[in-house]
């Protein structure tokens, strides 16, 4: 069965960059710090979440890019780019 993957294998477009942009938050960001600010936000995310988003092992789906767009305050293409 076809699986839809990015070009480098992984389920999403974004986890690398929602790493960065986690990393080079003032202050960074610790992967439960982001669950917790998304969580204050009305999000249902636990730091298990932010890992597998990351790591890639996760599709992300329309929502989830909105909500992490708006956390950030970037475009949702900042995190597709």
């Amino acid at each position: 069965m076809f699986k839809i993957k990015a070009p480098d294998g992984t389920n999403n477009l974004c986890g690398k960059n929602v790493k960065r942009l986690r990393e080079n938050y003032n202050p960074p960001l610790s992967q439960r710090a982001l669950a917790k600010k998304l969580q204050l936000a009305g999000y249902d995310v636990d730091n298990h979440f932010i890992r597998r988003v990351e790591l890639g092992e996760r599709f992300v789906t329309d929502i989830e890019i909105k909500m992490l767009a708006e956390c950030f305050q970037v475009s949702t293409d900042a995190l597709l780019r």
